[in-house]
């Protein structure tokens, strides 16, 4: 068991320092601007929670691991079983490799956070054309997969928020920018993108409006 925990923390590292790391370096190489951009909306408000509960989420995601090693038993059920923790182990690599295409597909695009004041090109192809938020699915599913990998109480929370933290910052905080910054060719692509899934959350009816 050990030895999946050590892996599961190895794997959220590395993907932890590409994905926000490395990607920020690239950012500001480009751009001259890393991209964070922060909490966003006054303390207690549900933009806030948003950021706060990501930052919760992505640090149970570590722990979760740590755990195991300092002796936290799994789930009723998960027992020790090679199948359990391989499959979680392909599917963080492909939640890993995914969210870095999606992240490479925003192009200068890329931010963590939101400035209401920013204007930034929406971006409609690559993974964009089936999903609106491909970014944040490849982080649930790498999320999941770790969590198969070290199936405690703490890993099923931090995923749990993390699923939380994401509906808030997409619902209140980045559709209602989008929508606001550009206007009907958002709503139309709205129409035609999923919003976490292909062919799910779209709004129908939307196109031509």
């Amino acid at each position: 068991m050990n030895n999946w925990a050590w892996t599961a923390l190895a794997l959220f590292a590395v993907w932890a320092v590409t994905a926000f790391g490395i990607r920020a370096v690239v950012q500001r190489r480009r751009t001259g601007d890393a991209g964070f951009r922060g909490i966003s909306g006054r303390p207690g408000s549900a933009s806030w929670w948003a950021g706060i509960l990501f930052v919760l989420a992505l640090t149970g995601g570590a722990a979760a691991p740590a755990a195991a090693l300092a002796g936290m038993p799994v789930l009723p059920g998960a027992g020790d079983s090679p199948a359990l923790r391989w499959t979680g182990f392909a599917v963080a690599l492909a939640g890993m490799a995914a969210t870095l295409v999606a992240q490479s597909g925003m192009g200068t695009s890329w931010r963590v956070g939101v400035d209401a004041t920013e204007r930034t090109e929406l971006v409609t192809s690559g993974l964009f054309a089936y999903v609106r938020n491909p970014v944040f699915t490849a982080m649930t599913v790498t999320a999941a997969g770790l969590e198969l990998m070290v199936p405690n109480a703490l890993a099923v929370l931090a995923w749990l928020v993390l699923v939380l933290a994401i509906e808030l910052q997409v619902r209140v905080v980045e559709e209602p920018y989008l929508a606001g910054v550009h206007g009907g060719a958002y709503v139309n692509y709205t129409a035609q993108a999923g919003r976490f899934v292909p062919g799910v959350g779209r709004h129908v009816g939307a196109a031509g409006a």
